[in-house]
This record gives C-alpha cells, structure tokens and sequence, in this order.
C-alpha cells in the first residue's frame, strides 16, 4: 500500500490545490483569489443553509462540556512519551507505539471497545544521531598530511547542532561524506537552473529555499535524475526573525514517496541524504566549504528502503444502527520535536471528545449511530496510518460513514498577537449549514471566547484538486475522496488552527500550548456529532 503522490502532509503551503505542503489554512484564507472563493461560497451556500435552518430550527441540545484542563493534562502524557533526546514520536518507533497504546488503553478505561490496529508502510527511520561539520584545514594540511585529519594541526571544526541548525528530511537516505573525502559541494541556486544540477553530479547540492520555493519532492527527484550524492535545503525565508533571534530556522518537510521511487527505479535511494539547515548555520558551510578551502563531514544514519508499523488506536460505541461517526487526528510528530501543536492538540482534543460523550452516554444512554474515535500514525510521512484504515474498512465505510470529523492543529498560539482564528470547514451544504448555526450558538453562549476568538468557516464540495475542493493535506482526505474507488464521496468536517511559527521545528512545545483555544472546535463539532448520534433522521 503506498499514499497517492498528491497526499503529501504536514509541508509548509505552497499550492493549495494540489495541498503538498501546508504550514497552516489560515494561508489560503488570506490570499486574494481564494479570498474571493471563500466569500462567494460562503454568501450563496450560508445565505440559503441559514434561512433554511431558520425555517425549521434546530435543538441542539444542551451543549457538551468542554474541560480545558483535562485536554491539557491528555497533551502533556503525549508530549512525555517523545524520543529521550530528539523529543518526537516519529511514525514506526518506539515513541509512537508508546502514544497509540497509551491512547487504546484511554479508549479502553473510557468504556469504548478498544481496538489497535496495525500497518505495515514505507517508512525511514533515524537510526542514530547523525554528524555535520566543516573544517577548514590547519597549516600542515596537505605536506604529507590529509587535510582536516587528526595530524592537521591548527585546523578549525564547526560542529553544528542537530535539530537546532539542521534536521533530516522525509526519506532522506544514508550518507558517510567525511573530510578525507574533499567532497564538492555545489551551489544549486534555488533549483531553477538544470546546468547547475548537471554539474553537481557525484557532490552534495546546496539549494536555497523556503518555504514557499521548492518542494522537498521536487529538490528530491531533481537530485535522483542528476546523480547527486546528498542534498543541503537552507531556510533563508521562512518565519525569519520570529523564533529564534534573526535566525531562519530548519523545518522537516516530508517527500512525495511515490514520486521519488518512481524516479529512482522502483525503490526509494537509499545512499541520498537530504538535510535542511537554519539560514546562519548555511551561511557557516557558504563561507568555508563553497566559498573557501574547507571540507564537509555529513554523516546521516537512516534507512528509508523498508516498511515499519505504524498504528492507528480506536475507540468504539456501537449504537443502535451501523450508521458511524468517526472523530480523529494524528497522533504522530515530525521526528525531532514534541509536536505540541501538530498534532498533539488534535489528538487530545479527540481523547477530550471522547471523555465527553463517556459521560454523556453514562447520562443519556446509547446512540443511534456508531460513535468511533480514532487517531492516525504516519501522517506526517504521506497519510499512511488513514490512507491504510480507509482501505481495509472501505466497504463499511461506503456504506455507513456519516461524517468524518478532523482535528490537525485545531489549536490557537497562546500569544494572541500571532493570530487569533480557527478555521472550521465542511465538504456538503448540510454540515456546513449545521456547523455554521452551532458556531453561532457558541458565540451567544460564549461571549468571552467569541471576542477573543476569530471563527472561519468554509464550504469545499468540488472535487478533488479543484479550487472548492477539499485539501488532501491531512487524514481527512482518504474518507472524502477514496470511498468506493472514488465512485463515493464522503462527507467530513475539518478544524484548523491559526498555525504556530514553531511548526515542524524542535521548538513545536508546550510552552506555545494554548488548551483553551481547543474549546471552540471541540465544542463546535462535539455537538454536532451529539446531535447526528442521537438523531438518525439528521
């Protein structure tokens, strides 16, 4: 089983059409021509979905009772089990094993039937911490000593610091360049010109790119048809400034695995690293290896030809009618760090809901519908882990899926200054026209969250790849558009947060963690699916 090139998740916005890398929906929002989409569907669809509903008012129910605390204290036993040192529960390790047992076992104590499930995909692992250094070489260097060895004397090492001034990129392959080697590294520009990926042939290629430039698969597949031994991506343009004093720092941006196997041969390349480093830390290898006399050592220890497990915890309540409703987000992170954001938030805003209609069943008593919730591994890799479980349940799923909910980042950056907004959106008229109503109930019941707050809200129902068509940039994508072979459209809701500076960076932590903002989606949604649980005709 392998993920369609075009669902490449958890990359930083580039073409929202095609949905290969998002940082964060609030992007597209604010450019000028899906402005303009936005407010178009927005005043047709809302305009009749509203006085429609007027017509015939809905009751809603009591609302569900959001705890902030208790989502917090479920994000802060997900960012404990992260890698010892690098901090991330990375998708086939130990780490995410950890996390999806530890959210059965939830599922399980909640009064769910409580189920594991199991997935063998393609998947790099990082099997030791790699090694990137320059050196310029001492004075004795190359009178009958290698330069940059151990007999050099007055040699200059720059170490850099892994996760901090570099990170690994999505199957990134091995690499062993020492200083002996006087390895070439060649300054490819921004990608843009062939003559300067031909002459990197058998060198390690240095592009600059941020993170509207050039995409991971496409500096991948360029480095495979032009023979390069490994590739350096420098950030000199995204969220410079923001972070880390005027530094630009490093984000993991995944590859396009069918992409790169294809134009390897039919196997991902084993022997091609790929790193992407901070702005100064490039502007460092600039001075002394392309620039100067110095040499390169990148030691990269990873293996990216193989399959690993990866999992996907669930929770079920079976109802009176085989008609489901399934709530969930990822529970994986980028390798290198906790992941606070992406997508912790989601996965204890999931493990919150589920809390939450625990207790309302215990008062209520059984749904109509099947309530299952469920969280994903290998999302930030290509949507393995609900690519893999759409697949093996895709019949019942054609047949019984009502709504698909979503939660990736639904999460507000504790500093408001950053941005204030939650972006919630629907692929059919009737979701979005519930959606729409509960969010204004919330406001009236939540005045204090709806001044503070900023709730978008958006209609997708084209197909996929259009402009109004729902993004294939997380694990909602394989429930709307690979039921039945395509021949069915699902129907789902997604929440996205206003993004975080942080994302995909070792700073991705709880100090950012705002369980707060959570409220507004699990609330919003939490109702709804209430509200379609308990009412088979809706």
């Amino acid at each position: 089983m392998s993920a369609s090139d075009d669902i490449i998740s958890a990359e930083v916005v580039e073409d929202w059409a095609e949905a290969k890398n998002r940082r964060s929906a609030l992007e597209f929002f604010q450019s000028t021509t899906a402005m303009a989409i936005v407010l178009v569907v927005l005043f047709i669809s809302s305009s009749l979905l509203y006085f429609m509903l007027d017509d015939d008012p809905v009751d809603y129910g009591a609302s569900m009772v959001f705890e902030q605390d208790r989502a917090r204290g479920y994000a802060e036993d997900l960012v404990n089990l992260g890698h010892p040192d690098w901090k991330g529960r990375m998708s086939g390790s130990a780490e995410e094993q950890a996390a999806a047992e530890y959210i059965a076992n939830t599922f399980e104590e909640l009064g769910y039937q409580s189920t594991l499930h199991t997935y063998e995909v393609p998947m790099h692992s990082i099997n030791s911490e790699p090694s990137l250094r320059v050196c310029v070489p001492g004075a004795v260097g190359g009178i009958g000593v290698v330069p940059c060895s151990t007999a050099d004397v007055g040699q200059q090492i720059t170490s850099f610091n892994h996760r901090i001034d570099y990170v690994i990129q999505g199957f990134s392959g091995e690499s062993s360049i020492m200083f002996g080697q006087d390895m070439e590294v060649v300054h490819l520009g921004n990608g843009s010109d062939d003559a300067l990926w031909s002459s990197a042939a058998g060198k390690v290629g240095y592009i600059e790119g941020g993170g509207t430039k050039t995409g991971n698969t496409f500096i991948m597949t360029s480095a495979i048809e032009y023979g390069l031994d490994a590739i350096i991506r420098v950030n000199k343009d995204y969220n410079c400034g923001k972070i880390e004093g005027n530094d630009c720092v490093p984000i993991f941006k995944g590859t396009g695995y069918d992409a790169i196997v294809e134009a390897n041969g039919g196997s991902a390349p084993s022997q091609l690293a790929f790193i992407a480093m901070s702005k100064d830390a490039g502007e460092i290898l600039e001075s002394v290896v392309i620039n100067g006399s110095g040499r390169l050592e990148m030691i990269i220890d990873v293996t990216n030809n193989q399959e690993l497990t990866i999992r996907v915890p669930c929770g079920t309540y079976y109802g009176t009618s085989d008609e489901l409703l399934i709530v969930g987000g990822h529970h994986d992170t980028v390798y290198h760090g906790p992941g606070a954001i992406d997508d912790t938030s989601g996965t204890a805003s999931v493990l919150e809901m589920a809390t939450m209609f625990s207790e309302y069943i215990i008062e209520n008593g059984e749904p109509e519908r099947t309530l299952r919730f469920c969280t994903w591994g290998g999302e930030e890799e290509g949507l393995w882990g609900s690519t893999a479980y759409v697949d093996e349940m895709n019949q019942d799923l054609a047949m019984n899926l009502r709504l698909y909910v979503n939660l990736d980042m639904n999460h507000v950056d504790i500093d408001q200054s950053r941005s204030d907004s939650v972006t919630l959106f629907a692929n059919h008229p009737e979701d979005y026209g519930h959606i729409e109503r509960l969010a204004e109930e919330y406001k009236v019941a939540n005045p204090q969250m709806a001044s503070k707050y900023t709730i978008n809200l958006g209609l997708y129902d084209g197909a996929k790849g259009d402009s109004d068509g729902m993004p294939c940039n997380s694990d909602h994508c394989p429930f709307v558009y690979d039921l039945d072979g395509g021949d069915t459209v699902g129907r789902a809701a997604v929440c996205y947060g206003s993004g975080s500076w942080e994302y995909h960076t070792y700073l991705d932590d709880l100090t950012r963690f705002n369980e707060e903002s959570l409220g507004i989606s699990v609330t919003i949604y939490g109702n709804y699916v209430k509200y379609l649980a308990w009412n088979l005709d809706a």
